[in-house]
C-alpha cells in the first residue's frame, strides 16, 4: 500500500500564519513591556509573509484539496490579500493608542493574528466543517479581544453581551448544518450543492435548515434583527479592537454567505433569497433611522455599519455575477472607509481620552484642517456621495438590481441612502461650522498620518478609478 502524501501548497500561507502566531507567543514570554516592539515588528513580518506567499501561489481556477475541505480559487486569494492589508493598517493604527494606554501587549497581536487565521480558513472552506472550524476561532478571539482591557467594566460587558449571542448564534448555526448534513448525507459544499440539484429543493426541512444557516450568516454581518451586539461591541471595546472588529471580520462574513449560500446551496436560491431581502430592508431601514439619534460617534458607525450590511446583502440576493461583485466591490470599498474613520478617531484620542462623542468633533478644522479634510472625505465617500468609492460601490450594487427586475428594492435602499447622509453630513457640520471644544492640535506620528492620508485618498481614487477593482472583482466569478 503506497502511501501518497497530500498537496500542502495550496495551504501555505495559513500554515505560515499559524507557525509565525505561535512564534510570537513563544518569543512575547521572554519579552520585557519595553521590548513589546519586537512582538510588533514579528506580526507585521507574519503579515508581510502570508502577502508574499498568497500572491506568489495564486490561482487561475477553483481547486478542492484536503479531501474538499479546503478550497483554492481567485475570490480567496483576493479576499486573503485584503485581509492582510487590513490587519496590518490597524496594527499601525492602533500602535501608539496601545502605548498612551498601557495596552501595548503581545495578547493583541495574537488574537488578532489568530482571528486573522479564522478569517483564512473561513474563505478558504470547501466544507461545513472548515468554515465551523475557521468561524469558531475568528469569534473565540474576538471575544477575548473586546474584554482585552481588562479594567474596563464597559469593555466586560460588551464582551460578554458578544459571548453570550455569539454562542447563540453559532449553535443555530451548527444546528442548521446538521440538518442539512442529515439530509444530504455529506458535510462538502460541493457535495451539498450537487445533491440540492438533483432533489426536491424546497421540503419543510430543507427549508427549516436554511433558516438556522441564515440566521447565522446573519448575526456575523450584524444585520437587523441580528444586530443587537454591534452598537454595544463597538461602543465598550477600546477603540483599536472597534477598528479591527468594524473592518476584517466584514470580508470574512462575505466570505461565509458566498460560500454557505452561493457555492453550497446555490440550487436554493428561491428560498434564502427571500431571507436576505427582509434582512436588507430592515438593516437599511433601521441602521439609518437609529443612527439618526446617535450622539457616540462609535454607536453612530456601528448603526452605518449595519444599513452598509444591507447593501452588501443586496449584492448576493441578486443571484447574478455581477451582483456578486458588487457585493463584493462593496465590501471591500467598506473595509476601506471603516477603516479611516476608525483610523482617526484613535488619533483624536489620547491616554485617559477617547474621542467617541459626536462633540469632540467640533471645530476639528480649525484645530486640524488635515484631520478634518481627511474625515470630510470618509464620511462623503460613506454616504455615498460623488466622486468617492462609496457612491460607485452602491451604484454598483443598485444596477445589479434593476437588472434581475427588484427594482423597488433599488428605489428604497436609494431613498435611504439619502435619509442616511443626514448623520454623515452632521459631523461635517460639527468639524467645519461649529467652535471647538478645547485648543491644542492634535498629534499623530509621521507614518500614521502619512497612512491616514494613503486611506483617504484611495477612498477618493477608487471613486475616480473604480475599473480596476472591478474588473478584478468581476473576474474572480467568471
Amino acid at each position: 500500500m503506497n502511501f501518497v502524501s497530500p498537496d500542502l501548497s495550496p495551504a501555505y500561507a495559513e500554515m505560515f500564519v499559524l507557525g509565525m502566531t505561535c512564534l510570537v507567543l513563544v518569543v512575547d514570554v521572554f519579552l520585557k513591556d519595553s521590548q513589546r516592539g519586537i512582538t510588533y515588528v514579528l506580526s507585521m513580518l507574519t503579515l508581510l509573509g502570508a502577502a508574499a506567499i498568497t500572491a506568489t501561489s495564486g490561482v487561475v481556477a477553483q481547486e478542492l484539496v484536503f479531501s474538499g475541505h479546503f478550497v483554492s480559487d481567485p475570490m480567496g486569494d483576493v479576499l486573503k490579500l485584503v485581509v492582510y492589508a487590513t490587519t496590518a493598517v490597524v496594527f499601525l493604527y492602533s500602535r501608539d493608542y496601545l502605548r498612551q494606554n498601557d495596552l501595548f501587549k503581545g495578547e493583541f497581536f495574537m488574537l488578532a493574528l489568530f482571528a486573522m487565521l479564522g478569517i483564512m480558513v473561513m474563505i478558504s472552506a470547501g466544507s461545513m466543517l472548515s468554515l465551523y472550524l475557521g468561524l469558531e476561532l475568528l469569534s473565540l478571539s474576538m471575544y477575548a479581544l473586546v474584554a482585552f482591557q481588562r479594567d474596563s467594566a464597559q469593555a466586560a460587558e460588551a464582551a460578554m453581551k458578544y459571548f453570550v449571542l455569539g454562542a447563540i448564534a453559532s449553535g443555530c448555526l451548527l444546528y442548521g448544518i446538521s440538518l442539512l448534513y442529515g439530509m444530504t448525507g455529506t458535510i462538502s459544499l460541493s457535495g451539498i450543492s450537487a445533491s440540492f440539484s438533483s432533489a426536491d429543493q424546497f421540503n419543510i426541512p430543507v427549508l427549516f435548515g436554511l433558516s438556522f444557516v441564515v440566521v447565522g450568516v446573519a448575526f456575523k454581518f450584524g444585520a437587523v434583527p441580528f444586530h443587537s451586539w454591534v452598537p454595544d461591541v463597538y461602543q465598550g471595546a477600546p477603540a483599536p479592537v472597534t477598528l479591527f472588529i468594524a473592518s476584517a471580520p466584514k470580508i470574512a462574513a462575505f466570505a461565509l454567505a458566498m460560500r454557505l449560500l452561493v457555492d453550497g446551496l446555490g440550487d436554493l436560491q428561491g428560498g434564502w433569497q427571500d431571507m436576505l431581502v427582509a434582512l436588507s430592508v430592515l438593516s437599511i431601514v433601521i441602521g439609518n433611522l437609529v443612527a439618526i439619534v446617535q450622539t457616540n460617534i462609535k454607536r453612530m458607525l456601528a448603526y452605518s455599519t449595519i444599513s452598509h450590511v444591507g447593501f452588501i446583502l443586496l449584492g448576493i440576493l441578486t443571484g447574478s455575477q455581477e451582483g456578486y461583485a458588487a457585493a463584493m466591490y462593496y465590501a471591500i470599498a467598506y473595509v476601506v472607509m471603516t477603516t479611516g474613520a476608525f483610523g482617526l478617531i484613535i488619533i483624536l484620542s489620547r491616554k485617559g481620552y477617547e474621542a467617541e462623542q459626536l462633540e469632540d468633533f467640533k471645530g476639528l478644522n480649525s484645530r486640524s484642517p488635515w484631520l478634518a479634510g481627511m474625515m470630510l472625505m470618509l464620511v462623503f465617500s460613506m454616504a455615498g456621495i460623488p466622486p468617492f468609492v462609496g457612491f460607485y460601490a452602491k451604484l454598483t450594487v443598485l444596477m445589479g438590481l434593476v437588472e434581475v427586475g427588484l427594482t423597488w428594492l433599488a428605489v428604497l435602499a436609494l431613498v435611504f441612502s439619502v435619509v442616511g447622509a443626514f448623520y454623515y453630513l452632521r459631523v461635517v457640520k460639527l468639524m467645519y461650522f461649529d467652535e471647538p471644544q478645547e485648543e491644542g492640535k492634535p498629534e499623530a506620528a509621521l507614518d500614521i498620518r502619512v497612512l491616514l492620508s494613503a486611506n483617504a485618498a484611495l477612498v477618493l481614487l477608487l471613486g475616480l478609478f473604480p475599473d480596476g477593482l472591478m474588473s478584478l472583482c468581476i473576474k474572480v466569478f467568471q
